[in-house]
């Protein structure tokens, strides 16, 4: 029997404890992932258990292995992941885990990048391209054709039809739609129940039916807690 790989999970939050189970609902029918624990920056809660699992400290944690062992990072915001990611590639032996929920409807012909999450319940057709390190939350789909860039993160139920382009960095907030054959720039956020019926082309914040862009743009945390 294959020995199996070392992982931990950046974020010790509700989402990390969703991507842990997600580990175990994978090992449940291939077994793959010996899930150490958890690395998180919070200090308070350094030597503590979520849901079993022990958090050992924050990313330089890393730093006192030699050994090669797999991560995946479970931080909802964008900005935040893409710099912890940044961080994390300055150690030799670590590799970056790919999860995807076996409740997943995909097909072959879907490139995904490195140290992406698909979590349970979505739907990913045909001829997409989604890049490395982005989050897909529960019960989304994700029609034919389209381009999810590097730290996408799409919050649960988001719908992206077919021909779309999420910049580098978007987050897309529960519930919202995008029509097809629409664009979103990078770095931007849009709300909650937001939808998306022309191409988004100056980053900030946007929501409303359709989305709009507000003139005093909100951190993500303002609109989305603990992804």
């Amino acid at each position: 029997m294959e020995e199996l790989k070392k992982l931990y999970i950046v974020g010790a939050g509700g989402f990390g404890r969703e991507v842990a189970w997600l580990v175990e609902r994978i090992n449940a029918v291939n077994p793959t992932w010996n899930l150490v624990g958890f690395l998180d920056d919070n200090e308070t809660i350094h030597g503590k258990l979520e849901d079993e699992y022990p958090v050992l400290g924050g990313c330089s944690y890393l730093a006192d292995t030699n050994e090669e062992c797999w991560v995946v990072c479970a931080v909802g915001s964008s900005k935040v992941r893409k710099k912890i990611i940044e961080k994390l590639r300055a150690y030799a032996n670590v590799k970056f885990a790919t999860l995807i929920d076996p409740s997943v409807i995909i097909s072959k012909r879907v490139s995904i990048g490195e140290g992406t999450i698909i979590c349970a319940g979505t739907i990913v057709t045909v001829d997409i391209t989604i890049g490395s390190h982005v989050i897909i939350n529960l019960d989304c789909t994700v029609g034919h054709d389209a381009v999810l860039q590097d730290c996408v993160t799409l919050y649960p139920g988001v719908n992206v039809s077919g021909n779309c382009t999420i910049g580098e960095c978007v987050e897309l907030g529960t519930g919202m739609q995008i029509i097809q054959g629409r664009s979103v720039v990078k770095d931007t956020i849009v709300g909650a129940g937001a939808v998306i019926v022309k191409d988004l082309e100056e980053k900030g914040t946007y929501v409303g039916v359709p989305a709009g862009r507000i003139s005093c743009p909100k951190e993500m945390s303002e609109i989305e807690q603990d992804i």
